[in-house]
């Protein structure tokens, strides 16, 4: 989840980041929310102590409440989030060095009357890039350890026999998890084939299909044949497209 938070004190300046944020995500399958703060106070200072996954800040540098860098310095600082992404969209363009010298890791800083609508949209693509490729990871607590898998270190994860948990087959190792394949799957992201009822694949890791044979040879020398009829039409199209 993409999250948005727009905190300006211009309703005009809000409601065109929000357009431009509307128009760029409608190209991608993603979800998405927007906030919108007219201060630094209140509900920004609850936005950003809450927990809500990938945050996106656009901060004007001067509002009737209070200073978009002291914001940033806050975010970065006081809460020590380092992951969020922080740009400064002000009218106030003298103020660029100083935003940019402050060592607040902000992504960028876009004048309001300089072709704002194309460098928001410029930065919206980096935005983008940076939240495809983080590290996405299964995380969860089993037998009182906490466990926090790398998807792409995945290879499959299989229904275990006569039980609701599932077995994660992994580059380093096989984990069991306290979730069924069902719950487990909306973990997940589209790399990952759900093949069979009791097993999903990471179609990243495979190396071949035999499709006589029914079998999936992964690249690190795993395999399986646990493959349904609908599954292994799904499969054929997969390899097909992508081999």
């Amino acid at each position: 989840m993409l999250n948005f938070i727009i905190c300006d004190d211009e309703k005009e300046f809000r409601d065109l980041i929000k357009g431009e944020i509307d128009k760029f995500m409608m190209n991608y399958d993603i979800d998405y929310k927007k906030y919108e703060c007219e201060s630094y106070e209140e509900d920004f200072e609850n936005l950003a102590r809450k927990e809500m996954g990938f945050k996106v800040y656009f901060f004007d540098i001067k509002t009737k409440n209070g200073s978009g860098l002291d914001a940033a310095r806050f975010i970065r600082e006081e809460l020590d989030d380092w992951n969020s992404i922080i740009i400064i969209v002000t009218a106030f363009a003298e103020y660029r060095y100083e935003a940019l010298s402050n060592r607040l890791y902000l992504l960028d800083f876009i004048s309001k009357f300089d072709n704002c609508k194309t460098k928001l949209n410029e930065t919206l693509k980096i935005i983008y890039k940076q939240f495809n490729s983080r590290e996405k990871c299964l995380s969860y607590e089993y037998n009182y350890t906490l466990y926090n898998i790398a998807l792409k270190n995945i290879i499959y994860i299989e229904k275990e026999q006569d039980s609701k948990r599932c077995i994660i087959h992994t580059d380093y190792g096989t984990f069991k998890a306290p979730y069924t394949l069902s719950a487990i799957s909306k973990e997940l992201d589209k790399r990952f084939l759900k093949v069979h009822k009791s097993l999903i694949l990471n179609t990243d890791k495979i190396r071949s299909y035999d499709i006589k044979e029914n079998e999936v040879l992964f690249d690190n020398g795993m395999s399986t044949n646990l493959i349904s009829r609908s599954g292994k039409k799904e499969l054929i199209n997969y390899v097909t497209n992508n081999h």
